[in-house]
Parts: C-alpha cells; structure tokens; sequence
C-alpha cells in the first residue's frame, strides 16, 4: 500500500490530508485564530463540583469551563502515583470548589460542550508516550506480534532502570506506553525517547509550580509537526508541503526528533496547488454533502446530529445481474467501505448507526461485517462494532477528540437554525393570516402591512388571494403587502397601519 501526507501551510490555516493508494483518507485542518487543545496541560481552577454527576466544571481559561468525570481523577497512592486498584471515589472527597487542579484535554469544545478533562497526565514523544504517576509500560495493541511486544518493553524497561539507576537520575518513576510507530524500531531510536519526555516532565513540574490557575502549562505541537509524530509510518513513501518556511521547520524537527523522516520530506513548489493535483479540494467538498455516491449506482445518505450520527444505504440505479439478495449484498459491500472511509475523512465520532439494506442470508450479514470490520483497521481512532440488531441496524462507536471535518468548516444555517428543513410558504400564510386575526381583536385600526418574503408575498397574491379577500371582509380592514428580500422564508413583520 503506497501512503503520502500532504501539508498545505497558509498564515491563516493548515491542513494535512493523508493519501492512501491515490485517494484521499484523512484530513485534518488547523486553523491560526482557533486551534484545537488535545493534550494542552492546564492548571485550572474547579469552579463548580456536581455530586448528582460526579463530575466538575474546571476553569481553564477558555471561553467554556471545561468538564471532568471522577473516574477521569486520578487516585494517587502514598508515593504520589496512581493507585491503579483504587475505585472511582466521590467527587466531594477528590475536589472542592476553588480548588487548583492540574488537567489535560482528551477532548476539544464541540458545539456548546466544554473541553473534556482528566488527572491522568501524558506527554508524547516519537515513540513513547510518558505517563508521570503511573508505573505501568502498556503496549499499543495495533502492534500485534508478540515477540516484537516483548522486545519493544524489555528495551524501555532496561532503559527505565538505567535512568533511575545513575546519580542525579531525572526523574525517578512513571511509565510508558510503546506507540504504533515503534514497531520495528532499534532500540537507540526508541530509548532516546525516555531521558527527552523524563526532562520535558521536569521542566512542566517547575512551570505548575510557579503557573496561576487558569493558565496553559504545556501545549501540543503544531498540526505540521504532530503529522511528522505520529503520521508517518514505515510505508510512508513521502511527506509534501507546500510553504519553504513549514518545510524547513519540519526538516529541522525530524533531523531533532526523527532522523529517518528526513529523507521523505518534499518542498513542492508547483504553481498549481497542491490539494488540488491530488484532488484533495473536490473530495473535501464532497465530505461536507448529505449524499455519497457509489460506483455501482447506490449511495450513502450521512445525517450528523449531536446526539448520533446515521449512515443509510440505498441500492439506487444499481439492479445488478442476477438477484436482488445478490444485488443487495454486492451493494453492501461497497458501502462497509465506503462507510469507512467517510468516517475518518470526516471525522465523525461518538454513536454511529449504520443502515445497511437488509440481508436474509446471514453469512452475507457477517461478509458485510468483517468487510467493515477489516477497512476500520486502518482508522487511528478507536472503533467498537457490534453485530446486525433485531431491527437490522449495525451500531458502532468512534472515539471523538476533535471536532468533525463539518463542525470545523461549517455553522448551523442561520434561516433554518440547524434544522435542514424550512417551513413551507403556505405554513408561513397560515401563520400570517392567525397574527392578522390576533391583532384585529386587540387594535382598532383600519389598515394591516405584511412585510415578508418574496415566495410568501407571490403565495399570499395568488393561492391564498381568495382566502386574503374574506379575512379584510371578516375583520373590516385592508390589508397591504410589501417584499423585503433581506428576509428569509419564515421571517415576516405585520405593522398596523
């Protein structure tokens, strides 16, 4: 499978898209003036604590508090660790109101949500992800041989133990988990990543010591160069950017960070833009439609709400050639791919319903699902399947962190307010013709002006012109009517005249 990672750098924004065997499988958008907050350190202050939740509102100096659950606290033991055995205690007994408390984002602000927090303190290096107050070394489960499990934790192990061991050692304590990218790496490339997160941790423990609540004590990288961390992998052919002063940043964080990388970064300098040579712009357009089309004829249908998100699929103009059990199956197996990709190239997280057109034969059910299944391994999110319901419907979870490819580019409309739908003109009449008769009993005067849409307006005078006639007769006054083309179809304004 040939890979490439794309970065486009502007002053405003930057984007990264991930390219798998020509097509586009990942974006990611950061843009200058709002920046995401995943795994941002914060020494915040508890403003509000919910025993009937247990759970906290955290000031962290963003415009919403964020929010922490008492399992999200970590239990620390007599040495200042985690007590990994210890049960999720009250939240009364953990923090109270006013309290300073040192927290990380695992979750951005989504939609009218605050930032979602926890105790459980990380910071990320090439390979390592550093864990302070805990003595456990975890192994990415994406790495699946067990003889490269067991000789991944017995190098950082030995490591570990050579660290403590010197004089004057860093920072005694704290484990580890050995990330995906590691597979396969020897093991002074690995280690070097232990004294560097040991220091780093050092140097955060000063800066929360002398920090005021509600400030940042330690920040993610930039997009550009989280994309070199944790992006790149062995069969990464290449590494694209458009901007010389990106490129020579991320050069100069490799040769730093990740020698190997080096050699893979490009500095494209073509006057066509680089999304678009890769078609990149045309695909995240389609990301944003309701619709996804599928080469046989059938197509997806993506609806996003805040509770869920719903993918259904339908056979279109696709008939196939034998049956309609065998259409439906072939057509099912276009869409668990599909559905796939979609979810990661539009980054859709938390519940997702898929569903599929039904199937009578239960062995296509489980084609279906190792099929959807298999494709959802490529996914750096983590992802939770179940089997077809009752009901037909196959329900799946995504892991959320970051808001969506639509929450990120887009806003509810402002004349339907999110809902996708408007209320039709004879509705909009209707309602019309209810104020006019409120009004007339409240007021005595002589004359009423509609102000409303030119499709409100265009109805009123035509369809409704007889229903428009009795209400002046019913009423004994006249009733004019004047187009304001600012309004939208269900504004509309009646002014006694």
């Amino acid at each position: 499978m040939s890979e490439e990672l794309l970065v486009n750098a502007s002053p405003t924004e930057t984007r990264t898209a991930l390219i798998e065997n020509g097509m586009l499988q990942e974006v990611s958008i950061e843009r200058t003036q709002r920046k995401g907050y995943v795994g941002n350190i914060f020494k915040g202050k508890v403003v509000r604590v919910l025993p009937g939740m247990q759970a906290a509102f955290v000031e962290i100096g963003l415009a919403r508090a964020g929010f922490i659950h008492a399992s999200d606290i970590a239990p620390l033991d007599a040495d200042g660790m985690e007590d990994r055995q210890a049960e999720v205690v009250d939240i009364r007994r953990v923090v109270r109101e006013g309290q300073a408390l040192v927290v990380q984002v695992v979750k951005d602000p989504i939609g009218n949500k605050g930032a979602r927090l926890t105790t459980h303190l990380s910071v990320s290096g090439r390979y390592l992800v550093y864990m302070p107050y805990t003595r456990h070394i975890g192994i990415s489960t994406r790495i699946e041989q067990e003889e490269e499990r067991n000789r991944l934790k017995k190098l950082v192990e030995d490591k570990v133990a050579s660290c403590i061991d010197q004089p004057g050692d860093i920072l005694a304590g704290g484990g580890f988990i050995i990330r995906t990218v590691a597979e396969g790496v020897q093991g002074d490339e690995l280690c070097a990543d232990v004294p560097f997160l040991y220091q780093m941790w050092k140097e955060l423990q000063e800066k929360i010591d002398s920090a005021a609540m509600g400030t940042v004590i330690h920040e993610d990288l930039p997009l550009f160069m989280r994309t070199l961390r944790d992006s790149v992998k062995p069969h990464t052919e290449k590494v694209r950017v458009d901007s010389r002063e990106v490129f020579a940043k991320m050069v100069r964080f490799a040769e730093k960070y990740a020698p190997e990388v080096v050699p893979l970064i490009e500095h494209y300098p073509g006057e066509r833009p680089l999304f678009e040579l890769y078609n990149v712009e045309d695909e995240i357009q389609k990301a944003l439609e309701r619709k996804v089309d599928l080469k046989s004829g059938g197509h997806l249908v993506i609806e996003q709400t805040e509770a869920m998100t719903t993918v259904d699929v339908n056979t279109g103009a696709f008939v196939g050639h034998r049956n309609l059990e065998e259409t439906i199956f072939k057509t099912n197996l276009e869409a668990a791919t599909a559905i796939a990709r979609q979810l990661r190239l539009r980054n859709i997280g938390g519940i997702i319903i898929l569903d599929f057109i039904d199937m009578k034969d239960e062995e296509h059910q489980r084609q279906v699902l190792r099929t959807l299944e298999k494709m959802m391994e490529r996914d750096h999110a983590k992802t939770s399947i179940t089997g077809v319901s009752e009901l037909g419907l196959v329900e799946m979870t995504r892991k959320r962190t970051r808001e969506s490819l639509e929450q990120v580019m887009c806003e509810p409309c402002p004349v339907c307010d999110g809902r996708g739908t408007l209320k039709s003109a004879e509705t909009v009449c209707y309602e019309i013709f209810r104020e006019i008769l409120r009004e007339a009993r409240a007021y005595n005067n002589e004359k009423f002006l509609v102000l409303a849409s030119q499709v409100v307006i265009d109805r009123l005078l035509d369809e409704e012109s007889a229903n428009v006639a009795d209400l002046e007769v019913f009423i004994s006054c006249t009733i004019q009517f004047q187009v304001e083309s600012i309004y939208s179809q269900e504004q509309y304004d009646i002014i006694l005249v």
